[in-house]
This record gives structure tokens, C-alpha cells and sequence, in this order.
């Protein structure tokens, strides 16, 4: 896991363990309101208006302590042990504080009985949550065979040490999907090969003698492809322009990165597409019923168009759509090759005959794409983004540049939806404004192409 990821899940942990302390105060009180401690002589205990000075302390430096013990630090690499002495230092720290708060601050401690509950109930919780955590992190990366698929390229001796020096858990982090001798005649060749059949989203370079120019060009290949370079840093102290310093565990590297790189906005773009996408699937279900049973009802055939498409870094995908042709039509596209109006390796023409009734009003009102809302809520696509391709046309791709459209999460909208969709006929046109939104890209920029797709969906505008 690369050292951003790694910060971006220690500071969703931290948010999640501050909620978790909360409401462990909470419950403790609600435990001794209803007198389920069965002690005698237990006094009346006061409101919980009286705990918000604990709250107070206890949900922000509660992390903080936890963090300075090393508690969200390699989580895979201790055992439960490890992580109760953690916390229970963390622990002695916290009541510390609560004490000096009692004594300098004069705030009164509402209820002994609650404050010693839960300094029972929160280290056992946060244990038990950290270790299902690494439990499931595990079982993950077993399942998926390897939670990131990469390629290492360079020196044939320099690669045999890289992979050798892999600990545990990078390798079960990550999974080498193939190595790449840049020192051969097609060195370059290999690499872009390989890129294209394992769908990576990263290459680390591995190099010691290798010629600039040949590390420059594998550098640019895996720019045009818009995945991460990521070169071994070992044997370079000079500045290149704009790379990024991360570390692969524990080993330096120099990123080059053709795309936004991980952060909380792309975090928060996720979160919002998955909300958004379950709350229109829930308000337009009435539309999606009515649109259902009109398919089914005006043409032989499923109600569903289900097709392969290429995802991020060319993943495939199964998308969702409206029926909106004849359920022979991809047979039939052979016989209409003649008329494609796109450059390129899309296919689109003016009046097509295999379109139904039906389809030709929902490609109309785009009624047909909202099934996507499912891949979306899938967390295969994304309410913006560049709009995902057939496999079998991505593979046509003429240029290396074309492929970087696949660098970001396909989307249900983007540029070129609101910039006349159907009126742009050069495929090239089409990819320099999937490259200007992906270089561009800002939670704003998406905002302003939902607000632009609305009235362009509405009125019609370049669909045909």
C-alpha cells in the first residue's frame, strides 16, 4: 500500500475509532441509568449534558494518543497482544488527562462507576475492531489473489532482487503480474504489451546501469497509458521535474503521475457518487419500472443490454443499460460498418435501423443509461467520468495517448456529453476532452458537468 493510501485509511480509522469512543461513553451511562450494574448503593447519576466535558477529550485525543503508540501503524505485522498494550497505554494517557481536566479545570466526573466501564468496554472494543480489520484485510488479499495487480521492469538482476526483497506483506499487498527486461531490443515493446494484458495501474522501474533515455521512455510509455511510474529511488539523489516521493513499505520512490493522485477529494467524489447513485436509483425506481415493462412490452427480447466494458486502467466491466436496439443488433453491425460516421475506433451512425420504438426515445432522454446508476453504486463507474468503451474498441486503440482516458473511472457523464455528444465525429476530439477533464479534474469541475448535464439531457442537446 502506498504511504497516501496508508495515511487516507489511518485518518478514516482515527475518524472512525474518535465515533467509536463516543458512543462507548454513551452506552456505559445508558448501562448505569437503567441499573443493569448490579451494585448497592449506586447514587442517582446526573444527566449526560454532564459527560460532554469527557467527550470533549476523549473522541480527539483519544486517536491522537492511540497514534503516538503506534497503534495504526502496520496493522498486519502485530498480534493482539501488541495492539492491547497499545491501547491500554493509550488508555492510561487519556484517564490522565481527564484527571489533570478534574483537578485544574474544576469539572466535576458525574459518575466513577461509567468512567470505570468504559475504560473496560473501549480497549477490549478497539482491539477487537483493529484485529477483525487485519482479519478481513487478509482474507481480501487472499481472495483477490493480490489486492494490487503490478509490473516490475528493469535489469533482469535488479528485478530478481526487487521481488526477492518483498516482505510478506507486500506480497500479499500486492501481486506481480509480470517483469519486464528493459535491457532487451523490445524492452519498451514488452512493457507497453504488458501493461495492455494485465490492466495494471502501476510499474515500478527497477534500475542500477540502464541508459537515461531508455528509464525516460518507460517513464513515457506508462504516462501515455496514464498509469503510475513508479521508479526505485535507491540510486538517484537529483530533483526531476514534479515526481512524487512515496515509499513502497519501507523503500524510497520517485512517482510519476499522469492522473490526480490519491486524496480525500477523490475519496470524498467516491462517497458522494455512491449516496447520489442509491438515492436516484430509490427516486426514479417508479421510471425504471415504467421504462422496464415498456421494453419488454414493444420488442422481443431482455429488458436489459448487458455488455463488457473497459473500466479503470482497462478493467473489465459488465454495464448496464436499457434494451434500446433489436436483440440481433450486434450481429448486424458488420453489415453497417460502411456507415460509421466516427473516426476512430467508435462506432456511431446517424438513423440507425437496429434501434427500436422505444430505444430511440430513451437514447433520446439518455433513460436508457440510468441502469448505470448501478455500476455506480457497484463502484465500477462514476457520476463523471470518461465514458466507458466495448473492449473490443479499446483494443483498436491507434494511439498510446487513447488509452489515458482510461487512467480515470469511466463515468454516466462528461465533457463530451454536454459538448454535443453525437455532434463530435473525430474519436480525437472526443479523447482530448476525457485528457483535458482528467488533467483538470476537481470536485467542482464534476459539479459544474452535473449541472450542465442536466439541461442538456432534458432538452435533447447532440443526442440523436
Amino acid at each position: 500500500m502506498s504511504s497516501r493510501k496508508r495515511e487516507i485509511s489511518i485518518q478514516i480509522n482515527q475518524l472512525a475509532d474518535a465515533f467509536i469512543l463516543g458512543l462507548l461513553l454513551w452506552l456505559c451511562y445508558v448501562i448505569r441509568k437503567l441499573g443493569m450494574l448490579k451494585f448497592d448503593d449506586l447514587p442517582a447519576i446526573p444527566p449526560f449534558e454532564d459527560f460532554y466535558w469527557m467527550l470533549a477529550i476523549l473522541m480527539p485525543f483519544g486517536p491522537f494518543l492511540l497514534e503516538l503508540q503506534g497503534f495504526y501503524g502496520h496493522p498486519l505485522e502485530k498480534n493482539v497482544v501488541k495492539s492491547m498494550q497499545q491501547v491500554l497505554r493509550a488508555g492510561l494517557w487519556l484517564m490522565l488527562l481527564i484527571s489533570l481536566a478534574s483537578v485544574f479545570l474544576k469539572l466535576h466526573v458525574p459518575s466513577r462507576s461509567v468512567l470505570i466501564l468504559f475504560s473496560i468496554v473501549a480497549p477490549l472494543t478497539l482491539v477487537i475492531k483493529d484485529r477483525i480489520l487485519a482479519w478481513r484485510h487478509i482474507v481480501r488479499l487472499h481472495e483477490d489473489g493480490g489486492h494490487d495487480p503490478i509490473i516490475v521492469a528493469g535489469e533482469p538482476d535488479r528485478i530478481e532482487q526487487f521481488t526477492a526483497s518483498m516482505s510478506p506483506i507486500q506480497k500479499l499487498e500486492t501481486r506481480v503480474v509480470a517483469t519486464v527486461d528493459l535491457t532487451a531490443p523490445t524492452g519498451i515493446e514488452d512493457l507497453i504489451s504488458a501493461i495492455h494484458q494485465h490492466s495494471v495501474g502501476r510499474v515500478i522501474l527497477t534500475v542500477a546501469k540502464l541508459e537515461v533515455t531508455r528509464v525516460q521512455q518507460a517513464v513515457e510509455a506508462c504516462e501515455l497509458e496514464g498509469i503510475e511510474a513508479w521508479l526505485c529511488a535507491d540510486f538517484i539523489k537529483t530533483s526531476i521535474a514534479r515526481p512524487t516521493y512515496e515509499t513502497f513499505d519501507r523503500q524510497p520512490m520517485l512517482v510519476f503521475r499522469a492522473t490526480p493522485e490519491v486524496s480525500w477529494p477523490l475519496v470524498l467524489k467516491n462517497i458522494i457518487d455512491r449516496i447520489a447513485a442509491l438515492f436516484l436509483l430509490i427516486v426514479l425506481s417508479p421510471l425504471l419500472i415504467v421504462t422496464a415493462i415498456l421494453v419488454k412490452l414493444t420488442s422481443p427480447g431482455p429488458i436489459f443490454f448487458k455488455q463488457q466494458r473497459a473500466g479503470l486502467h482497462g478493467r473489465p466491466f459488465t454495464m448496464w443499460k436499457f434494451r434500446s436496439m433489436y436483440s440481433d443488433a450486434e450481429h448486424r453491425r458488420s453489415e453497417l460498418e460502411h456507415r460509421n460516421e466516427m473516426s476512430g475506433p467508435v462506432f456511431k451512425i446517424t438513423d440507425d435501423p437496429r434501434i427500436t420504438k422505444i430505444g430511440k426515445f430513451l437514447r433520446k432522454t439518455s433513460i436508457d443509461e440510468l441502469p448505470q446508476l448501478w455500476n455506480v453504486l457497484r463502484g465500477e463507474m462514476s457520476l463523471v467520468g470518461p465514458r466507458p468503451l466495448p473492449l473490443y474498441e479499446t483494443e483498436k486503440f491507434e494511439s498510446l495517448a487513447h488509452r489515458r482516458r482510461l487512467s480515470m473511472k469511466p463515468g454516466l457523464t462528461c465533457l463530451w456529453q454536454i459538448r454535443g455528444r453525437n455532434k463530435v465525429v473525430n474519436f480525437d476530439d472526443w479523447v482530448q476532452m476525457d485528457l483535458q477533464y482528467i488533467d483538470n479534474w476537481s470536485l467542482t469541475l464534476d459539479l459544474y458537468i452535473l449541472l450542465r448535464t442536466i439541461p442538456a439531457v432534458l432538452f435533447g442537446w447532440g443526442a440523436k
